[in-house]
């Protein structure tokens, strides 16, 4: 770590009033020393994590990170704050604040070491040590490894103080000093892990692997005298995997306090990282042995279905750090109760957070669990069907069926040909959708209920809200038999035939039976509300769903109005007024990524050179109908990004119902300008919206402008500097 952090990267009197002000005075001492070679696109790829997932830490500690294009090694930046910095942790602002930078191609070797500075974060001695420091080169040796603090006596014990510091020296010493971790931390599944993490990522599974089976024929032998009492011989043993969106923090913090919170328990926690310098999989044999699973992360588990079988708790990686012991206790109290989730706990590709979030935003997240599985279908169909009409004309909806009519070298089978295949395209939207969001709430047992659901809806014509209903539904069963106490000799054929007869047939019966029908009404009336939407009433709505598609760019409010205009346009034949709000939808969606483009062009001295160049691809971005090229300029600065998006999303939207524009192709952008109804009034709804958010853009930013030679930013820096720093 000595080639990481030198005492000119460290700042004992940080004065600053905000994460960004704190992480831009860490900044320029890497600029200074060489490590980073764009000040703020590497502050815009900090602000970007940042976004992600806040970076505070309980203790008063902030560890802003990234990887980052313009950071040319690996560093590490230290700064003391005497009245602390809001990073997002519960219990306050931090004093302790680690800037980390990796570059995008950073080598395992210098990754790993700056995962075991992580790992020394969770251990109370070290980060005394550091609020006490008198100079920077104390606090450096601190860091480095170099100075060892005066309470590692516990290290006997497996505390992570000594742990951390031979990390370090690790990575002083060079590779050669790694083959040697695994010999010193054999003494325990925990201290296993925790020391090997300055070696590879790889060393440390593997040693954690191997103490935890000799761990288990230690036992084994260790009490040949009291077989009557096994729960005395034979500990709670716990695997547990961690993750975050950089890999480089988070997960490691994570594993250290599952660990440290372990071995406080008399419990065995074995972990298996999946971080930025790769992974090895947990030994077979140790999950085998395993009384339950702990997954802490916030992107997926990869592998996952090498825990089934087990009783699961799965939380966000946050929560591994700040309530180990809680979710310990509550995986013994899961086991007790024989319960076991761990091939089918409640956690879609797109899950996050923990499980103490609420129902509203789990609903939101089954809910997107589905239509991000839709949206594909959506895509491939609409197209098709639009590109059947370009070429055939609006009768081809009537033509024969390709099977029994089909000639080469005529147009209109081929133009039959495209409509016919984007139909059963479209004829999967329903079944999919249900179908993915019972995956959403119950993972791969809820794909069958959810599916039988959703085509049963599709069969009585109960539309959407009838995919909606059945997918809830079947989540919402097969959790609920997922709770029951089942034998063990019974659960080997749970999730290929218990589960999906009892909750296909329980799905079923309420679709057919109890409220589909009533749900099928529903549908039909509110389809009869848009068609008769006329004059002010169908601008409002247009503007309306500007609104919502220009809201979070892409997100949550994004797609339910994406998904309201595609279920209008998902049938053979669309009235006129789905047609409207699809045109509506996709032109308000056009606009913030083009807006953006524009504002860099004619105003670039308003944006740093990342978000310039992110311009030139929004133009692109924008003509395709991908509203995300905004999000960058949204994560920088979202308190001018967004309502101006939103103001010229609600015009778009409102304008391209105005002129009666019509749309059967769900996505596409420009390139489906000849399948537009009104086309040219279309595109100048578009440029409109495009021109009313440059401007506000514009106008916004500009007001925050300094004297000449500095920035908003620079502004907040400036400030900050004025205030006297209190000695630690």
């Amino acid at each position: 770590m000595s080639e990481m952090i030198t005492a000119d990267l460290v700042d004992l009197d940080l004065s600053a009033d905000t994460k960004e002000a704190a992480a831009r005075a860490l900044a320029e001492r890497m600029v200074a020393k060489g490590r980073v070679t764009d000040l703020d696109g590497f502050l815009a790829d900090v602000a970007a994590r940042e976004a992600q997932m806040p970076t505070g830490l309980d203790g008063g500690i902030g560890i802003p990170h990234c990887r980052s294009a313009h950071v040319t090694e690996p560093t590490l930046a230290f700064g003391r704050s005497a009245d602390g910095v809001d990073f997002g942790a519960p219990d306050g602002p931090a004093d302790l604040i680690f800037l980390i930078a990796a570059p995008a191609g950073a080598d395992d070797a210098h990754l790993t070491i700056l995962s075991s500075l992580a790992r020394q974060l969770m251990n109370a001695e070290f980060t005394t040590a550091l609020r006490s420091a008198q100079d920077a080169e104390t606090a450096t040796a601190l860091i480095r490894g170099d100075a060892r603090t005066d309470t590692t006596g516990s290290a006997d014990t497996g505390s992570s103080a000594d742990t951390g510091s031979s990390a370090a020296d690790v990575g002083t010493q060079g590779d050669a000093g790694a083959e040697g971790t695994p010999e010193n931390t054999a003494a325990s599944p925990g201290a296993a892990s925790a020391g090997a993490a300055a070696g590879s990522t790889a060393e440390t599974a593997a040693t954690a692997t191997s103490t935890a089976a000799t761990s288990a024929e230690s036992e084994a032998s260790a009490s040949p005298a009291s077989p009557a009492s096994p729960s005395a011989a034979r500990p709670f043993r716990i695997v547990a995997v961690t993750s975050c969106p950089t890999g480089i923090a988070h997960t490691y913090m994570a594993a250290e306090s599952l660990e440290n919170a372990g071995r406080d328990a008399g419990v065995e926690v074995v972990v298996e990282t999946q971080g930025s310098a790769g992974f090895t999989r947990l030994d077979p044999a140790v999950i085998a042995a395993a009384d339950g699973v702990i997954f802490a992360h916030d992107v997926p588990v990869r592998d996952k279905g090498r825990f089934a079988g087990k009783p699961t708790v799965d939380v966000g990686v946050k929560a591994g750090i700040n309530r180990p012991g809680a979710l310990i206790s509550e995986v013994q109290e899961k086991a007790e109760r024989g319960e076991a989730t761990g091939g089918t706990a409640p956690t879609p590709v797109e899950r996050s957070g923990d499980t103490a979030e609420g129902y509203g935003t789990k609903l939101r997240k089954w809910l997107m669990s589905g239509v991000s599985y839709m949206v594909p279908f959506v895509a491939a169909g609409g197209l098709l069907i639009a590109l059947g009409f370009a070429i055939g004309g609006y009768q081809i909806n009537k033509a024969p069926s390709v099977m029994d009519h089909f000639v080469w070298t005529q147009t209109d089978s081929w133009a039959a040909l495209l409509f016919q295949i984007g139909g059963v395209a479209f004829g999967f939207l329903i079944p999919v959708l249900a179908g993915y969001i019972a995956y959403g709430m119950a993972d791969r047992p809820g794909l069958v209920p959810g599916f039988v659901g959703g085509a049963i809806a599709l069969t009585i014509n109960a539309g959407f809200l009838g995919a909606l209903a059945a997918g809830l539904i079947a989540g919402g069963v097969v959790m609920a038999i997922q709770k029951a106490r089942i034998p063990a000799a019974l659960r080997g054929i749970m999730p290929v035939v218990v589960i999906p007869l009892i909750s296909s047939a329980i799905v079923g019966f309420l679709m057919f039976v109890v409220i589909g029908k009533p749900i099928a009404s529903a549908q039909k009336a509110m389809t009869d509300w848009l068609n008769g939407l006329t004059g002010s009433n169908a601008i409002l709505l247009g503007a309306l769903l500007g609104l919502m598609m220009c809201f979070d760019l892409g997100g949550p409010v994004n797609k339910v109005a994406y998904t309201f205009a595609t279920a209008g346009i998902a049938v053979a034949s669309p009235s006129d007024s789905a047609m409207k709000i699809m045109a509506a939808v996709m032109a308000a969606g056009m606009v913030p990524p083009l807006a953006m483009a524009l504002a860099t062009t004619v105003r670039g001295k308003l944006f740093n050179r990342t978000e310039r160049e992110n311009g030139k691809a929004a133009w692109v971005l924008g003509a395709s109908f991908i509203t995300e090229g905004a999000i960058p300029f949204a994560a920088a600065d979202p308190l001018r990004v967004i309502p101006s998006s939103m103001v010229g999303g609600a015009i778009t939207g409102g304008l391209s119902m105005a002129f009666g524009a019509t749309l059967r192709a769900p996505h596409g952008g420009i390139f489906v300008v000849p399948l537009i109804g009104n086309p040219f009034l279309y595109l100048i709804a578009i440029a409109a919206g495009v021109c009313v958010t440059t401007a506000l853009v514009v106008v916004l930013k500009s007001t925050r402008r300094q004297a000449p030679g500095g920035s908003a930013d620079d502004a907040g820096g400036a400030t900050a500097e004025k205030r006297q720093p209190i000695a630690a």
